[in-house]
């Protein structure tokens, strides 16, 4: 007799719990197979887990279109960083701009190269110091940097924290969505089982093939072992014994 083996997926807990609920919804009083309280959670667990699962594709969606906008911004703002402090050097080097006024932006003096803007903690801390080293030098007789201006620099760096902001709260709604279907999984793979049992239950008597195919009406799925034969109409004429 080939083995069961319970849902793995959602789509098949799903196959799993229609195919049950729409047999015994065919049977008539007195002749079911699985209990009508099991079939009744069934339903109410049903109706339930596939609005979960809905909910949480739609977040994950969300999150997704969100997350493709983001990165975008992401690159804007450390675009206009890094060409901000590119331009900011060259006009140390010509010596437009004092040296030590790099202090202002918290940059070595005696580093003329871009620090290193690759992760978003990167992108926060250089953006706010460029922002208020610009500020700070104008404050002190500087003139501006043209492009890009620190005005520029300063709407791609606020449309970033904003955003960062609004994508960690879309991460947050999916993964309070994931962890609430996890749970209802867990649920739903105790009905399943508990249906199969009942099913397997009341076929146990049966020959071989007819209590496969009987059980598999149910929706119960089976799997062979390597090199076990499959079972045939033919089984059922053997007798036990033979």
């Amino acid at each position: 007799m080939p083995y069961r083996r319970l849902p793995n997926t959602d789509q098949a807990r799903l196959r799993a719990l229609r195919t049950a609920i729409q047999r015994a919804d065919k049977e008539n009083y007195g002749e079911q197979v699985v209990s009508y309280k099991t079939i009744h959670e069934a339903k109410t667990y049903l109706s339930i887990f596939e609005k979960q699962l809905i909910q949480y594709q739609q977040t994950l969606e969300s999150q997704v279109s969100a997350n493709k906008r983001y990165q975008q911004i992401v690159h804007n703002a450390r675009l206009y960083i890094s060409h901000f402090i590119q331009v900011f050097n060259l006009s140390v080097i010509r010596g437009d701009i004092k040296k030590d006024h790099k202090l202002f932006y918290q940059l070595d003096p005696n580093v003329h190269t871009v620090p290193d803007l690759s992760t978003e903690a990167a992108l926060l801390n250089w953006g706010k110091c460029i922002i208020d080293g610009e500020n700070e030098r104008l404050r002190n007789g500087g003139l501006p940097i043209y492009n890009p201006t620190i005005a520029k620099v300063k709407v791609h760096y606020e449309v970033f924290k904003e955003y960062k902001s609004t994508q960690k709260l879309h991460q947050s709604t999916t993964n309070r969505n994931w962890e609430d279907l996890v749970n209802l999984r867990e649920k739903g793979d105790a009905i399943i089982l508990d249906i199969w049992n009942q099913v397997e239950a009341k076929y146990k008597n049966e020959k071989p093939y007819s209590r496969l195919m009987k059980c598999k009406n149910y929706g119960l799925v089976y799997y062979y072992r390597k090199g076990e034969k499959e079972l045939t109409k033919i089984d059922d004429l053997v007798p036990a014994d033979a």
